[in-house]
């Protein structure tokens, strides 16, 4: 029996520098969507069942089982599932890696696997339970298993990997973050965020604030009215049932987090901004 052993030198390994910030297993109900948003760090997401799409600023893209989604830092884009399937993915944010795509130099990646779905899976769960169980040397093992992913992704598709600068974030903002993102419209609160992020929340608090400029609660409250903006000038829903669907307690709150955000009470701003439908 003969065995060939190949073992990376440090420069190598050390060759992609990337951060992984978060990883989350995400389900959603039919009809579900994420708000308008931007990181600037790389997403990829992975649909384990369902169906859905990405929105972004000039077209939409639609995913189904297998398919991999990456989203280069800065490109406004919003998730969705469809209004007959739920939609299941896994989400990665990885930090300081962006990917040079070949079809037509767009900042996004739709791909499809298909041999291969059940190695990928495996070692995204595989991603999961280490970031989960934290055991010893566990950023190794989940270093390696992302080289992995992205190994086979440039194998499969052309794509080269491009070292990313811009602004650095912490791991646990930026998973506060994104939980808000994805669940605007659910009741948040600091307590909720801090064992999200699996930190106090007094230090998440502070944290927040130093990083993203503002406290988690008024992050929130800006991806609320965000949503509450579209709806008002894209819609016919009362102010009430728009309150409601942003993820406010009540319309007065909405009202005052409205007019703090945007100068403007819901009312003012639709008459100001409500797009012609015929």
């Amino acid at each position: 029996m003969a065995h060939e052993f190949y073992q990376m030198t440090d420069k190598e390994r050390d060759s992609i520098p990337f951060k992984l910030l978060y990883i989350t297993r995400s389900a959603y109900d039919k009809g579900w969507h994420s708000s308008t948003h931007t990181h600037h760090f790389t997403e990829l997401f992975y649909i384990v069942s369902g169906k859905g799409s990405f929105v972004l600023p000039s077209h939409e893209i639609p995913v189904q089982k297998n398919d991999l989604v990456v989203i280069n830092p800065n490109v406004e884009h919003t998730e969705r599932s469809n209004h007959q399937d739920s939609l299941k993915y896994i989400a990665l944010g990885i930090e300081g890696i962006s990917f040079s795509l070949t079809e037509e130099d767009n900042p996004y990646g739709l791909f499809t696997y298909k041999d291969d779905e059940d190695d990928i899976l495996h070692q995204l769960n595989n991603l999961l339970t280490e970031v989960k169980d934290k055991k010893l040397d566990y950023e190794r093992v989940c270093r390696n298993i992302i080289e992995i992913l992205i190994t086979k992704l440039i194998r499969m598709k052309e794509v080269t990997l491009e070292k990313s600068t811009g602004e650095k974030i912490n791991h646990s903002i930026a998973l506060a973050q994104y939980y808000i993102t994805q669940n605007f419209q659910d009741p948040i609160t600091l307590d909720i965020l801090a064992k999200v992020s699996n930190i106090n929340k007094y230090y998440l608090a502070h944290l927040f604030k130093k990083e993203v400029g503002m406290t988690p609660i008024r992050y929130l409250n800006e991806v609320r009215v965000k949503e509450a903006k579209v709806l008002l000038e894209t819609t016919d829903l009362t102010i009430g049932e728009i309150a409601n669907i942003a993820g406010f307690s009540s319309q007065s709150f909405f009202t005052q987090a409205f007019k703090r955000e945007a100068d403007l009470t819901p009312s003012q701003f639709r008459t100001l901004n409500k797009r012609i439908t015929q």
